[in-house]
């Protein structure tokens, strides 16, 4: 694999953050980076799609664009699909499974594209289109204008699911977008964060992980470790990093209920935080910052569309807001929620409001200050 020239890799982002997502990549030194609709373009080696997959905080995923050629009907698509180079990718012993889109295209029919490329697949290489329901590996077939482009799932398992988090609270917010919530807040590991109402541990787990310089993949398995030419002595090297120094800060959740106090504290310690964190059961009204310098009070409130009504809210944000004021001057606060009235609610000085972002059928939206006063 790593003798291979330059790839198209795409990391998928949540719609209305790929800039962010791309800063992240960037500072992380990924090279041609360009962000668009639905994610990141960037250019590299197999080397670089395990260092994304591994290190990448706010990627959904990474995709690995393997060919890509006009095709007008089905015959033509199947034709040049058996082109392909599949075995210097996949392996004959690996189950496939092709999933297609197509779009303002000759060929409309989504499933009859994808048992093409899946019996091309199947007679030139040998691999099994898996059965439904099993583990495989993802081949997307996208047609756009009559353009077919294919690319594999490097992969696997979403990249949010981290191997760590095993309690969620009612309405978790997924790790890949609070690394990126907690990026546009200008957070980079240097100052504490604090959750008023941390739920399952998501943010706090999140900072002090960036903090203590964990990659994120390290816990996991992805999809690429089933390619053709995976060079597992390459791959052991690059997770072989070596500890981490722990900074000298620590990382605070609270919250009133308390079996999300006890989930946060297992999915820390799971994540091999627990020395960096503490979770504390109490109510909003009871928050002062803990002692040390100010940083970022980060906070996914409950916004009424899943957890409660919207109107009965709002004592509780009046409640963080007057709590925030009074007792956090130096602090900068980030909030997300799906409601502008209700963020509107804290009082908060916020500076112009984060594009909507997709989450659980609703439009959520990152509310954030300058240092308090």
């Amino acid at each position: 694999m790593e003798h291979q020239a330059d790839l198209d890799i795409f990391l998928v982002a949540p719609p209305g953050l790929e800039h962010v997502l791309a800063e992240e990549a960037r500072a992380l030194g990924f090279r041609d980076v360009v962000p668009g609709p639905g994610g990141v373009a960037l250019r590299g080696g197999w080397p670089e799609i395990w260092r994304a997959n591994l290190w990448l905080r706010g990627a959904g995923r990474v995709l690995v664009r393997i060919a890509a050629f006009r095709a007008l009907h089905l015959a033509q698509l199947d034709k040049r699909a058996r082109r392909v180079p599949w075995a210097e990718m996949l392996r004959p012993d690996q189950p496939v499974r092709v999933e297609a889109t197509c779009r303002a295209s000759r060929i409309y029919h989504a499933g009859a594209a994808a048992q093409r490329v899946e019996r091309a697949i199947a007679e030139t290489l040998g691999a099994p289109v898996a059965a439904e329901g099993d583990t495989a590996i993802r081949v997307l077939v996208r047609i756009e204008d009559d353009l077919c482009t294919i690319s594999l799932d490097s992969s696997g398992e979403p990249l949010h699911r981290r191997g760590h988090k095993q309690e969620v609270g009612k309405a978790p917010l997924r790790e890949t977008l609070a690394a990126l919530f907690l990026r546009q807040c200008g957070y980079n590991g240097g100052e504490p964060v604090v959750d008023p109402m941390c739920g399952s541990g998501t943010f706090v787990i999140e900072a002090a992980e960036i903090a203590a310089g964990l990659a994120p993949g390290r816990s996991r398995g992805f999809a690429f470790e089933a390619f053709a030419g995976f060079d597992p002595a390459a791959w052991g090297a690059m997770r072989a990093v070596p500890a981490p120094a722990l900074p000298g800060l620590r990382f605070h959740g609270f919250d009133r209920d308390q079996g999300a106090i006890a989930a946060s504290r297992a999915n820390a310690d799971r994540a091999g935080v627990g020395a960096l964190t503490s979770f504390t059961c109490q109510p909003i009204a009871a928050l002062n910052p803990p002692d040390g310098p100010p940083g970022l009070v980060m906070v996914n409130p409950p916004y009424g569309g899943r957890i409660g009504n919207a109107r009965a809210l709002y004592p509780l944000y009046g409640t963080l807001g007057e709590v925030l004021r009074t007792r956090f001057a130096g602090w900068r606060v980030g909030i997300v929620t799906s409601e502008p009235q209700l963020a509107r609610a804290t009082g908060l000085p916020f500076g112009p409001d984060g594009p909507p972002i997709p989450h659980g059928g609703l439009k959520i939206r990152l509310y954030r200050t300058d240092p308090l006063g």
